[in-house]
């Protein structure tokens, strides 16, 4: 376990640990979305990640961080998909068992996921009371050891790792944005900005229906999140104790945003840039397209958060 929040090196670590276990993906820009907007954008598309989302990454640098007799037991989180699929996907890298709780109303594509991994999965009511009532229970009777979805240094530490290919590729970017949730991306994010791009800005992006990392924020005290409900399903979760911090002292803002806006981005993204994202995916460029004026004549880079949705059930 990292100890602290991580620095320059543990960052720069966990990017060569997991280099050969993940895709650097790409970054695409698309000319039509420039123009509604009157801004440059650079989309980096985790959606084109291993397991499908950028938490590959952390749950990778997890669990290769791991000494082999901690594995014994095997590997358990909650997760509502994303991170579920990728720690089943980083368990096999090691040989061990996977064990994941997930809430009872997860995207069947993402429980899918999670089963073809190998995974072995236990549903929960979809609150966060439920997901570490059943992760104890079931710990309890495997003593498999735990990694967090986003409160862990270690998965924050490879979160980061996006952002530092963000940088690395377009070093002149204005500004960066991440959608928030639990916070691993955004705090992994904000971090990489701080070290590796000082003096530009992350700004966040939420969901209206989902805002706890917004009055959070503007509040200067930690609110939970009471089973919010939002499309954007990667971002239901309340914040961490070790993301929120990060988040309150690296980044620059939160920008919330309604759930048509998250649906009219995603498809924009779908049609103009002819590339599959998730709700989740989606909220950063449906928070510019809300208010347009903080982003007019910048560079700013937008980090798609991943791409797994269920195709039977499209929200338009």
């Amino acid at each position: 376990m990292i100890p602290t929040i991580p620095g320059r090196e543990a960052i720069l670590e966990a990017a060569i640990r997991i280099r050969p276990y993940i895709h650097r993906t790409p970054v695409l820009t698309c000319a039509a979305v420039n123009l509604k907007t009157d801004a440059e954008l650079y989309f980096k598309c985790e959606n084109f990640q291993k397991t499908g989302a950028f938490k590959a990454r952390g749950a990778t640098n997890a669990v290769l961080s791991l000494e082999k007799h901690e594995l014994s037991n095997g590997i358990i989180t909650h997760s509502s998909g994303n991170h579920a699929a990728a720690l089943a996907l980083a368990a096999r890298y090691r040989h061990t068992p996977a064990y994941i709780i997930m809430p009872s109303n997860s995207s069947k594509v993402k429980i899918e996921a999670v089963k073809s991994y190998g995974g072995q999965i236990t549903f929960c009511e979809p609150t966060l009371e439920a997901r570490e009532e059943t992760l104890k229970r079931v710990q309890a009777r495997t003593a498999a050891i735990e990694i967090h979805p986003y409160n862990d240094y270690r998965i924050i530490a490879g979160q980061a790792s996006a952002a530092l290919e963000l940088i690395e590729e377009y070093p002149g970017l204005d500004l960066i944005m991440a959608p928030v949730g639990g916070g691993g991306l955004l705090s992994g994010t904000a971090l990489s900005v701080h070290y590796f791009a000082a003096g530009k800005k992350v700004i966040a992006a939420e969901p209206a229906e989902a805002d706890d990392a917004y009055r959070s924020f503007y509040q200067h005290n930690f609110i939970p999140a009471l089973n919010p409900q939002t499309i954007a399903d990667g971002l239901r979760t309340s914040l961490g104790t070790l993301t929120f911090p990060i988040i309150r002292e690296f980044v620059s803002e939160i920008i919330t945003v309604d759930e048509n806006g998250i649906v009219d981005a995603m498809r924009l993204i779908w049609e103009r840039m002819k590339i599959i994202v998730e709700p989740s995916s989606a909220v950063p460029l449906a928070a510019l397209l809300a208010h347009p004026d903080i982003f007019r004549g910048k560079k700013t880079g937008i980090i798609l958060s991943g791409g797994n949705v269920d195709l039977s059930n499209l929200p338009w």
